[in-house]
Parts: C-alpha cells; structure tokens; sequence
C-alpha cells in the first residue's frame, strides 16, 4: 500500500472526533496544574499556603500565554490554575478545539517548568460559553473560588502548623462556616481580610494601549507611537465592580 492510500485510511482516525467552538461563542481556557499539591508541598517543599516563587512563576506562565499567537484579551490566575478568555474574533486553528488545549497546555507546562527550573505539567479544559453574560459569571465564580480557597488552606496550613494531621486538620475545618474560619485564624492573630489579595482574588493580567514618545529618524521631530502591552493587576476589584471589569476585557 502506497503513502497517499495509507494516509487516507489512517488519518481519519486521528481526525473523526475534531470539533471546532461556533463562530460566534465565547471560548475560555483553563489550565490547572497536574498534581501540584503534591509536588509544591510534598517535593519542591515550597512555602505553604502561599508562595513567592510559585506565584511569580504562575503569573509569568500566564502572560507568555498571553503572547504567544493566541488571541488572548484577559488572563486570570489563581492558586494553581489560569483562565484565559479568547477574543470573540480569534481564529487561531481554526478554533479547533483538540489543538486550542493540547498546545496551550503544552506551552503553560514549558514556561512554568522553566520559571521553577523543575519538572512540571498543566490539563487544560474548555468553555464554550453562548453569551458575554456567562464569561462574566464565569469569572466570577473562579474569583469566589479563590477566596474560598484561599481561607481554607490558611486555615488548614495553620492546624498542620500546631502539629495535627493532614486527615484530622480536614476533618476539623469539615462544617465549619466562613465565620467560624475567620474566627479560627483571628485566635491565631491571622486577620484574613488583611492578607495580599492576590492570596484572597487572585491576579488579572489584560492588554492595554499606551503612547510611546519617540523621535522621527529622517526629520528628528519627537513623535508619538501606540503600542500594547500587558498589564497585571494583584489586586482586583470585588462584586459588581469585578464584573464591570471583565465586561471591559470582554470589550476589548
């Protein structure tokens, strides 16, 4: 059997199961880190529950994805995870969504890799979401994550602290509401509403357009140019003005 009849029989397997996001449906991609919980605590024994390093490494993952050909209009990051909110124009593969996932995990566990000069790799899921309305839902359901998240592991990092073990220290924050948790760290002279946002909100990072001054070669007039950039924001705005927020990314 030749290559051309080879190719026509076994590429199709490869290809039967494409699928490709509608033209107009929003695309949100969200990278999660594989096994981190182990990795970060276990074997890099890296600061719990929050740390520099790995947080510096999370953001500078977040903004190559930002750059690197994909129409990205807004980049979240929270704990170990990335969400990333394409352009309603963005093209690229043709929204395919095998190759959307596998390249844009492909280039998160890369650049994270090495940002931590260690080993370590992202999943990536996607939403495809009908309306604006829901991108902004959905952004602010990863935010409200975020700050669950973030008490319970101060509050579970604090009972591993004094001893206790990772099955009871779950055990006694089981039940307990967000009052009840606050309280917890306040006996401990941890006040959680005054911790770094970025631990409580998370971070956003989004494109903006500033003019650069510059000088005209030829004539040596000074000049102005637009040009873009990234901007990371480590404290974020909360409830509707958070929601205002993503709306003018999503305008964008």
């Amino acid at each position: 059997m030749n290559f051309d009849d080879l190719d026509r029989k076994l590429r199709i397997h490869e290809t039967l199961h494409d699928q490709h996001v509608l033209p107009g449906i929003r695309i949100v991609i969200r990278l999660d880190g594989r096994n981190f919980t182990r990795l970060t605590k276990i074997e890099w024994g890296l600061e719990a529950p929050f740390d520099i390093r790995f947080r510096d490494a999370m953001l500078a993952t977040t903004r190559h994805l930002m750059d690197c050909g994909f129409g990205v209009s807004y980049g979240y990051v929270q704990s170990d995870e990335i969400s990333l909110l394409l352009r309603a124009d963005d093209g690229t593969f043709d929204r395919k969504v095998r190759k959307l996932l596998s390249v844009l995990a492909g280039e998160a566990s890369a650049c994270f890799s090495l940002a931590m000069q260690r080993h370590a790799g992202f999943d990536a899921r996607i939403s495809q979401l009908p309306s604006d309305a829901l991108v902004v839902d959905y952004f602010r359901w990863r935010h409200e994550d975020a700050h669950r998240n973030a008490l319970n592991a101060h509050c579970y990092w604090l009972l591993r602290g004094q001893g206790e073990s990772a099955r009871s220290a779950t055990a006694r924050l089981s039940g307990l509401s967000i009052a009840e948790k606050n309280e917890l760290l306040f006996r401990h002279d941890i006040n959680f509403n005054d911790l770094p946002a970025w631990q409580k909100r998370g971070m956003g990072v989004h494109w903006e357009t500033y003019e650069k001054a510059g000088r005209n070669p030829r004539t040596g007039e000074a000049t102005t140019t637009q040009r873009r950039r990234l901007r990371t924001h480590e404290v974020l705005p909360l409830g509707e003005s958070y929601a205002d927020f993503v709306r003018a990314r999503l305008a964008e």
